[in-house]
């Protein structure tokens, strides 16, 4: 498994292409998680998968408020999306994810993209210490 996020960050690209090139675009997102998260596995890429996020606000504890789709070697929030386009509303989500996780790394992976390069993009948070 790679040790270093960069290179982490590019085995999840690569499992989220080959799901990509073997199942096109199209699909409903869940097809594409549980498909991913195969991926992940045949690679050995620890992870969790639809891992519930705690929200808290003021004392006021939800214990499942969100889940992350997926959330890869406790380093990298993957977001995936199968919707005509990324919109600003979906960079914040996952944006929003990763600062309530603690993470410095997320993927927004667009499933719905003829080619799915176009339909990735990695974020990086400066987060306090």
């Amino acid at each position: 498994m790679p040790t270093h996020v960069n290179d982490l960050t590019r085995v999840i690209i690569g499992a989220a292409i080959e799901v990509h090139r073997t199942l096109g675009p199209g699909l409903l997102e869940s097809a594409y998680h549980v498909c991913l998260a195969r991926e992940l596995e045949l690679e050995r890429v620890p992870f969790k998968f639809k891992w519930p996020l705690p929200l808290e606000y003021k004392g006021l504890k939800l214990n499942k408020g969100y889940e992350i789709d997926l959330l890869v070697a406790d380093s990298v929030v993957i977001e995936i999306k199968s919707v005509a386009s990324i919109h600003p509303v979906h960079e914040a989500q996952l944006l929003t994810y990763m600062r309530l996780a603690g993470m410095k790394v997320g993927l927004l992976l667009n499933f719905n993209e003829a080619v799915l390069k176009d339909g990735i993009r990695r974020r990086v948070l400066a987060l306090e210490e």
